[in-house]
């Protein structure tokens, strides 16, 4: 079987922040290659680099030495190509906009026809199963489906690679598993690449073919977890001894992050 193309691929990444009293290394010689049409998750305390990570893949931070390449281009010139959507921990929807109006707005941004606009938040609004929500305002729906629209709205320009940092993690138990269910479809149905960053274990074990564990700040990627897990998982699988198996490896990796002796 051949290789499927590198997304993202990362060489001895490193950040360094300078802060007031010292510098702060953010990032610390991170590898990964993320291969077109892989879910990877995130995974690592707060403060370990997993939304820096992203960030340096949307050129939102810049990189302090080594290599990084998005679709084979910089980071920067990925931005200007339009190559990624980008979806924030909150909805970020402009309240004054109806839903259609919100996921329009990069579309506007983009200059996209109006015609093709229609199509696009309709093909959009289908995705995500909130057909029939276009009028409505973002204060009239549902934590859950504001999360969805905000979905729509980077998938309205049709990116490859999604890029979500931790959508769900404001949301409750219940709403989070459907739209984890929901996501999974999803990404059945578009074939998008996507990198999702989360502090649940579960999660990051039901959604990925791939799950890189960080450590705390420098953050270094501990551990990259293959996962076995079929295409197809229902809620149910996350009772099974493989699922349970995949869980406890990540379990582990944390906790040999958080012993590293610097």
């Amino acid at each position: 079987m051949t290789q499927a193309a590198s997304v993202v691929s990362a060489k001895d990444l490193c950040l360094t922040y300078q802060a007031d009293d010292a510098p702060v290394h953010a990032l610390s010689n991170v590898n990964l290659d993320v291969r077109k049409g892989d879910f990877v998750s995130f995974i690592g305390p707060s403060g370990c680099g997993k939304t820096t990570f992203l960030r340096v893949i949307a050129d939102l931070e810049r990189k302090t030495s080594g290599d990084i390449t998005v679709n084979g281009m910089t980071p920067e010139e990925a931005r200007k190509a339009r190559a990624y959507g980008y979806v924030f921990q909150a909805p970020a929807l402009y309240p004054w906009r109806t839903i259609e109006k919100n996921i329009a707005l990069p579309l506007e941004i983009m200059s996209y026809p109006s015609a093709d606009r229609k199509k696009r938040i309709a093909a959009a609004l289908e995705l995500v199963n909130l057909s029939g929500f276009e009028k409505k305002f973002p204060w009239q729906l549902s934590g859950g489906m504001q999360q969805r629209a905000s979905i729509a709205r980077a998938l309205a320009f049709d990116a490859d690679l999604l890029l979500m940092d931790e959508p769900f993690g404001a949301l409750d138990e219940i709403v989070r598993d459907h739209l984890n269910e929901e996501l999974l479809k999803l990404w059945a149905r578009t074939d998008k690449t996507i990198c999702f960053v989360t502090h649940s274990i579960p999660e990051a074990v039901y959604l990925s073919t791939k799950i890189v564990v960080m450590s705390p700040r420098p953050g270094r990627v501990t551990d990259i977890i293959d996962s076995t897990l079929p295409k197809e998982r229902p809620l149910g699988i996350r009772e099974t001894p493989e699922f349970l198996e995949i869980a406890h490896r990540v379990r582990e990796g944390l906790r040999a992050g958080h012993s590293y002796e610097h």
